[in-house]
């Protein structure tokens, strides 16, 4: 996933740093605290595509899709971002996606030229940013890979196996995955129609892998099936 994960130093399930072993992430974590915080409700930005970036965000609570608008005027979307992620972060003056808040969502602003400086005089900081920027371009390359070369099923299965792993990353439960995008979201994601994300949830409802207790709420049944499919690993099965 694109989204930029901040290393151990950041707790993500409390959006805050843990705790400082210096005096220099102390003032750093102050610097955080001090931070003004923004609240958007669902479909609000935080940006968009060509604004300055003045800011660099620290998403707190919510879900929000990165997203580019081609030329024709559909949407593409390049990433979902969860608490403990931060957006904005990117080369240049300006942004180069536009940032839109699918639920009701939190973010913590940092001043992008506070945050330059911080990482000029703490290399622990600098050190974050460039995991951070090293987790994107990885994550860039799996989705060129998803939507180039893996089937409509093998797309969903992989954005499935990807949200597995974030819940046990944060101590949550792999097998009960929370949908806060819609199929249009997921769609525009893995290049695909809505029509065609909805026939891949029931073909895969049907075959047992998943089963679909709403239609935000996924419940995994056969993890190793679905780490296959994500694989490409599961012959015949389209």
């Amino acid at each position: 996933m694109l989204a930029m994960t901040l290393p151990p130093a950041l707790d993500a399930k409390q959006g805050n740093f843990a705790a400082p072993r210096s005096e220099n992430e102390t003032a750093w974590d102050q610097r955080l605290k001090n931070a003004s915080v923004k609240v958007l409700q669902a479909r609000e930005h935080v940006f968009f595509e060509g604004d300055a970036k003045n800011h660099v965000y620290l998403l707190e609570k919510g879900t929000v899709c990165l997203y580019k608008t081609l030329p024709d005027g559909r949407r593409q979307i390049v990433d979902f971002a969860y608490p403990g992620d931060l957006i904005g972060l990117s080369a240049g003056e300006d942004h180069v996606f536009s940032a839109q808040a699918i639920t009701l969502t939190r973010v913590r602003c940092l001043v992008a030229s506070s945050l330059h400086e911080a990482a000029r005089h703490d290399a622990r900081v600098g050190m974050h940013l460039y995991r951070a920027l090293s987790d994107q371009l990885m994550a860039a390359r799996d989705l060129l890979l998803t939507v180039g070369q893996r089937n409509a099923t093998e797309r969903l299965a992989a954005l499935l196996v990807a949200l597995s792993r974030r819940n046990e990353r944060a101590d949550g439960d792999p097998c009960q995955i929370v949908l806060p995008m819609t199929r249009a979201d997921i769609a525009d994601f893995l290049s695909l129609t809505i029509e065609t994300v909805s026939r891949t949830f029931t073909k895969l409802r049907v075959s047992g892998i998943i089963e679909l207790a709403h239609s935000s709420l996924v419940i995994v049944r056969e993890p190793e099936l679905l780490e296959q499919l994500a694989a490409g690993e599961l012959q015949g099965f389209k």
